[in-house]
C-alpha cells in the first residue's frame, strides 16, 4: 500500500514486481552515472578556457562516443526483454478469473467454478470501517490463493478500462470485444489495492480493485461459502 510522500514504488508482492524493481534500480543507476558524466563535462567546459585540439577533432573519441551509448542501450535492453517475456509466461495456472470492466465497477467470474461470480463496487465513505481506505476499498474483494499462479482474463462491457494492481506488477487494458490475459503470483497473503488506470469517464477514479490473497485452505472455505450463497 502506498503512503503519503512516497517517492518509490510500492513493496513488491509478486516475483514479477520484484524483477521490475530490480530493473528500475539498474536503469536508474545507469541514468545517474550518465547524468554525472555529462554534468562534469559541462562544468569543465564552462569553467576553463583551455582547449585541446586532439579532443576537438579526434576519430578515436568519435568512435568511443558512438560505441559506448550503444553498449549502454544493450545493457538496458537485455534485462528489459527478459522481464517482458517473464510477464507473458502463463504456465499451468491454478485459477482463472475473468475481470470485466463496467462504468464504473468491476465484475469477477471464477471460470473454474460452475456459478461463482460477483460485482465489486467501491465502498462509500460513510460505510467505511475503521482502518479501511477511502476510494480504495470495495464491497467484494477478489479473493485468490497465495503462492499460486493466477490467470486473469480482462475485458470491458462498454468503454476502455485498465485492470492494474501496482504491488503485484499487473496492468492489463480492458477493451470491449477483446479478451486480454495476464498472470501473477501473490508471494504472500495480504490485501493489495489498485485502480482503473484508463480514463473511462466521469467516475473513473471510483472503481477500485482489491485483491485479497489468502492461504489455500481459507480460499477453499471462502469459495464453498460463496457457492452456497449463490
Amino acid at each position: 500500500m502506498a503512503h503519503p510522500s512516497q517517492l518509490g514504488f510500492q513493496d513488491a508482492a509478486s516475483p514479477v514486481m520484484e524483477e521490475l524493481l530490480h530493473f528500475h534500480d539498474h536503469a536508474l543507476m545507469i541514468v545517474f552515472l550518465i547524468s554525472t558524466l555529462v554534468l562534469y563535462i559541462i562544468v569543465a567546459m564552462v569553467s576553463t578556457k583551455l582547449t585541446n585540439k586532439y579532443i576537438l577533432d579526434s576519430q578515436e573519441i568519435e568512435v568511443i562516443w558512438t560505441i559506448l551509448p550503444a553498449f549502454i542501450l544493450v545493457l538496458i535492453a537485455l534485462p528489459s526483454l527478459r522481464i517482458l517475456y517473464l510477464m507473458d509466461e502463463i504456465n499451468d495456472p491454478h485459477l482463472t478469473i475473468k475481470a470485466m470492466g463496467h462504468q464504473w465497477y468491476w465484475s469477477y467470474e471464477y471460470t473454474d467454478y460452475e456459478d461463482l461470480g460477483f460485482d465489486s463496487y467501491m465502498l462509500p465513505t460513510n460505510d467505511l470501517a475503521p482502518g479501511q481506505f477511502r476510494l480504495l476499498e470495495a464491497d467484494h474483494r477478489m479473493v485468490i490463493p497465495a503462492e499460486s499462479p493466477i490467470r486473469v482474463l480482462v475485458s470491458a462491457e462498454d468503454v476502455l478500462h485498465s485492470w492494474a494492481v501496482p504491488s503485484l506488477g499487473v496492468k492489463m487494458d480492458a477493451v470491449p470485444g477483446r479478451l486480454n490475459q495476464t498472470a501473477f503470483i501473490a508471494a504472500r497473503p495480504g490485501v493489495f489495492y489498485g485502480q482503473c488506470s484508463e480514463i473511462c469517464g466521469a467516475n473513473h477514479s471510483f472503481m477500485p480493485i482489491v485483491v485479497e490473497a489468502v492461504p489455500l485452505q481459507y480460499f477453499e472455505k471462502w469459495s464453498s461459502l460463496m457457492l452456497e450463497d449463490a
